[in-house]
């Protein structure tokens, strides 16, 4: 029987009551399939659903065929080994023993001597140089990630499951999960806002509150699915806001031509000559069709009022996020950060810097890449000087603001809106919420706590506090920013930071995002084991 999940008529809410999605009917075949919405849409928890880790409150999920399930983030025990992940520890210590001549008769006939070969396999499709002994918290996460993935490979599953799989990785461990997912031939289900991830899948599910809809094709079909739909939306409402207003032409036409009626049969009455229970008929067949006009005239005024905010609506939920920035008036030949011979590191004996120099000018974007481990958070922390460097000068001579990826800038106390007016003491109530909106956070979201809030709308939170006020930082660090937010946000983001005129330093392995947001230059960290990471900077 060919591998299939299929979710009948399931629903979901929050512990608080919000529905997340009622009576959701959805099939998945042995395809790949991309997974995507907006942050809080519930596309975590629909893997939790599938992957059993959470009860459906109502509804049937059904399977054919096992599932390999990689979640964001595990916990691990400090002994912890790759081996452990792949729960055969105790079979390769039986081989451990054959190999020492130690084994049973008993062990040497149950051995599976395909074992280290198929690890090896698994290891190296998923892009990891390690051994199965390697302790698992002396892997950095996107190591630990791609542990993961190999782990999954093992065991031969007949479906991925997959939610964020390429969240903290390198650039090379990226690659190793695109290419893992590009030859697939299995199910597979995705949650990511990795456009080149989702460029490799066959399907796009979109999930909304109100239902989840399916697209044929890759992201880039998806995208050209979602910008007809949108062209469409477009239309419908500017035939909606024609027809309002000739309704509104034609009820004022209707009510000049009875007044022109009756203006007339006045002048008639004037004259004399009409009995008065004639006048008085007329006068009430007058009112009559007055308030018969009338009547009609406000039906279609509703009816075609309803249409253009149908049509709005659906605009809104099409149109991806619009972000305008005020000017930070950065001349282009201001230094606004000097880095001149820098050593540092957190153990003496361990530099994870060594004699790093570059200077930042203008309003130049710089891109922050290297492997997992060279250094990148640590020169983040460096310029933003929790961390003093042992030996070298670090110089910011322009204001600048650093999101990292806690967005540790906000008070989980506060709401958006009194981090906002914290953040930016100068600005009003109204130009507070108008920034607010900019960045969706309307009304009453912008109320929202923000130790509430999700991965993606802290970040979204953080970048519309610091880039909202009447006048945003020259610099601008950005530490991954594109982690975890959903795609229509990182595509707004995107907006702002081409309208940003101030400098850029961004850490980020997407490669899509930095080029879309105009990196001219790149900072290229590279790890060297006894002096620190090297770095090199290029075009």
């Amino acid at each position: 029987m060919p591998a299939s999940i299929t979710l009948s008529n399931l629903s979901w809410s929050t512990p608080d009551g919000r529905p997340l999605f009622s009576n959701l009917d959805l099939s998945f075949g042995a395809e790949r399939t991309g997974l995507v919405g907006r942050n809080g849409v519930g596309k975590t928890t629909l893997l939790q659903l599938i992957a059993g880790e959470l009860r459906s409150q109502s509804g049937v999920i059904s399977f054919a065929g096992n599932l390999g399930v990689l979640r964001q983030s595990v916990q691990i025990e400090p002994d912890e080994t790759i081996a452990d992940l792949f729960h055969i520890g105790e079979v390769l210590a039986v081989l451990r023993r054959a190999d020492a001549g130690e084994a049973t008769a008993e062990e040497l006939a149950l051995a599976d001597w395909t074992l280290e070969a198929r690890i090896a396999f698994a290891l190296d499709r998923a892009g990891l140089d390690a051994e199965p002994q390697t302790r698992l918290a002396t892997l950095s996460g996107g190591q630990r990630t791609r542990a993961g993935l190999a782990a999954l490979i093992f065991t031969e599953p007949d479906f991925l499951v997959l939610d964020e799989p390429t969240n903290n990785l390198d650039r090379e461990g990226r690659e190793a999960v695109i290419a893992l997912l590009a030859s697939w031939r299995g199910g597979a289900i995705v949650v990511s806002h990795d456009r080149e991830l989702l460029d490799t899948v066959d399907v796009i599910v979109e999930l909304t509150s109100l239902s989840a809809t399916r697209y044929g094709g890759n992201w880039s079909r998806y995208r050209e699915s979602k910008a007809l739909e949108l062209a469409a939306a477009e239309h419908d409402l500017a035939d909606a806001e024609k027809r309002v207003a000739e309704v509104a032409r034609a009820a004022q036409a209707t009510v000049e031509r009875q007044a022109r009626k009756d203006r007339m049969g006045k002048k008639k009455a004037a004259k004399g000559g009409i009995p008065r229970i004639l006048l008085g008929g007329r006068k009430e067949r007058s009112e009559m069709t007055s308030g018969e006009h009338a009547r009609l005239a406000e039906r279609q005024r509703v009816e075609v009022l309803e249409e253009a905010t149908a049509a709005r609506r659906r605009i809104e939920i099409l149109q991806p996020l619009s972000v305008r920035l005020p000017p930070t008036g950065l001349p282009a030949n201001k230094i606004v950060l000097k880095i001149d011979s820098v050593t540092a590191g957190y153990r003496p004996d361990q530099p994870i810097i060594g004699d790093l120099s570059f200077d930042i000018t203008g309003p130049e974007r710089i891109a922050v890449t290297g492997a997992n481990g060279s250094g990148k958070t640590t020169l983040l922390v460096l310029i933003s000087g929790e961390l003093k460097p042992w030996t070298g000068t670090v110089r910011a001579m322009t204001t600048l603001s650093m999101l990292d990826q806690r967005v540790s800038l906000l008070d989980p106390s506060l709401s958006i809106r009194d981090n906002f007016r914290r953040i930016n003491p100068q600005a009003d109530e109204n130009a507070c919420r108008a920034a607010l909106a900019r960045f969706m956070f309307r009304a009453d979201a912008a109320l929202q706590l923000v130790s509430t809030l999700s991965g993606g709308q802290l970040l979204r939170a953080g970048l519309a506090c610091v880039l909202g006020g009447p006048t945003p930082p020259s610099l601008l660090i950005l530490d991954e920013p594109t982690n975890h937010l959903d795609i229509d946000s990182i595509a707004a983001v995107e907006v702002g930071l081409r309208a940003y005129d101030g400098a850029l330093l961004v850490v980020s392995h997407d490669e899509v995002f930095l080029e879309s947001i105009g990196i001219s230059r790149r900072l290229k960290l590279s790890a060297r084991s006894n002096s620190g990471s090297s770095g090199n900077m290029h075009a």
